[in-house]
């Protein structure tokens, strides 16, 4: 099926939409009802009721971007994550570095981009019509119907976030991610909080300080120390 620059091939099941979107090109989105083997970043799972939140994986062309800009790629998606949702709210939702986007400090949507070749694969799942989350992760987590009472088709959703992404991938594409740090800066949820920052789950070092916020080269400020990589987590108290 075309939606706009997009062909999106669809499962009722599958394994992973990331999985699916190996064998794609450029400008293929991945979608799915159910996945069996979702994944997150740091290889988290990341589970799903069928049916109830959109879950996809679109192939974006890299081949002439340099790896410093490609790493930012997450900050785009994630941008356009939380401008398609923002859209549909009304109201404001945020982005946490590197990859999640959030609604009252609860985690909304999440991304996990894949490089393959010459294209990245960028997996977004968002939180759509879920009404129960599991027990460690209901004060965490939260959906578009539980924010608004408004249940929505995935396909509206869908078409929300491709029609978002479009062009802001092109002007990334075009001119770098400096061009879109303004909006990123705009909705960023870390600054101005104390932080730490975790290179894997278990690192016994993890870099700590008031967050200066996401740079203009895509990187998290951290007191005076610059973190191209990691989990973030907010320090209580």
């Amino acid at each position: 099926m075309k939606l706009d620059n997009w062909t999106i091939y669809h499962k009722a099941v599958t394994e992973s939409t990331n999985l699916d979107a190996r064998r794609g090109k450029p400008g293929d989105v991945f979608t799915a009802d159910e996945q069996t083997a979702g994944r997150g970043r740091l290889d988290h799972t990341w589970l799903s009721p069928p049916g109830q939140n959109l879950m996809l994986s679109v192939v974006l062309d890299v081949s002439d971007v340099a790896p410093p800009e490609v790493a930012t790629l997450p900050l785009v998606v994630g941008l356009a994550a939380a401008t398609a949702t923002s859209i549909l709210l009304l109201r404001q939702t945020w982005i946490k570095w590197p990859n999640d986007v959030l609604v009252d400090n609860r985690k909304l949507a999440g991304i996990l981009c894949e490089r393959h070749g010459d294209s990245v694969i960028a997996g977004v799942g968002i939180n759509v019509n879920q009404k129960v989350f599991a027990p460690e992760i209901a004060l965490r987590a939260t959906s578009l119907l539980l924010i608004d009472g408004k249940e929505r088709p995935l396909e509206m959703v869908q078409r929300a976030f491709l029609k978002t992404l479009a062009p802001f991938y092109a002007n990334w594409r075009q001119n770098g991610f400096a061009a879109l740090h303004p909006l990123v800066a705009a909705c960023d949820a870390l600054k101005g909080r104390k932080i730490s920052v975790l290179q894997t789950d278990a690192d016994p070092n993890p870099i700590s300080g008031l967050c200066g916020g996401i740079q203009a080269d895509g990187t998290l400020l951290v007191g005076d120390v610059p973190v191209f990589a990691g989990e973030a987590h907010v320090v209580r108290g």
